[in-house]
């Protein structure tokens, strides 16, 4: 039987649960499914399902969206949107479903590299175009953040847009990310070129707990 493990308003005012990284792989030790749900003033993060993957797509393939990410390829996209490990164990995903008023309008992932002495976790995430420049972003990251730092344990943070997207590293500063530098020719993009990206990183005293749409 399935133990569902439902995790509500992360921010430190909110109960806490035991740390994800014991209560999550004694969990699974016991071959039991972990599901984590995360509640925000204005969205839900759910696991992403099969169910879930063409709406998705279909956001993945708005030119706005598309423009920020890889060359389109529904088989490669289709895995990338689901969570997973590594066949070695050396990294973990955990993806969400960005939902608000029951509406799919993104999706957000929180990647963990497991290596003893390099630990540390990242973010991935897309929003469909209508909802963009609504606070919808920051809120999923916070939710997010909250969920790697206090429950999976990690103590550093990174994220990695395309250098030249001023929107999102704007966006990224205002959960309380921090400029580290330039990567030079770092992703490679729709158009077959590889371009530049910006990393920012986030360590749990910098996160800033705001209001939606701040």
């Amino acid at each position: 039987m399935a133990r569902e493990r439902v995790t509500e308003n992360v921010p430190p005012d909110a109960a806490k649960l035991a740390p994800c990284p014991k209560a999550c792989d004694d969990a699974e030790r016991e071959g039991l499914r972990v599901t984590v749900i995360l509640r925000g003033s204005r969205l839900v993060l759910r696991p992403v399902v099969e169910a879930d993957l063409p709406r998705l797509l279909e956001i993945l393939r708005e030119p706005e969206v598309a423009r920020h990410w890889s060359q389109p390829d529904d088989d490669f996209d289709r895995h990338e949107l689901l969570s997973g490990d590594d066949a070695d164990g050396a990294e973990r995903i955990t993806t969400f479903v960005i939902e608000v008023n029951e509406e799919t309008v993104g999706w957000i992932a929180g990647w963990e590299k497991l290596h003893r002495d390099y630990r540390h976790a990242g973010i991935d995430l897309f929003l469909s175009t209508a909802h963009q420049g609504k606070g919808f972003g920051p809120e999923a990251i916070r939710l997010v953040s909250h969920f790697l730092f206090d429950e999976r344990g990690h103590h550093r943070i990174t994220i990695d847009p395309s250098a030249d997207n001023v929107h999102a590293i704007t966006a990224y500063e205002k959960v309380g990310f921090k400029k580290v530098g330039v990567m030079r020719r770092y992703e490679r993009g729709m158009d077959g070129i590889y371009h530049d990206g910006m990393l920012l990183d986030l360590l749990p005293e910098d996160l800033i707990d705001g209001q939606s749409g701040k």
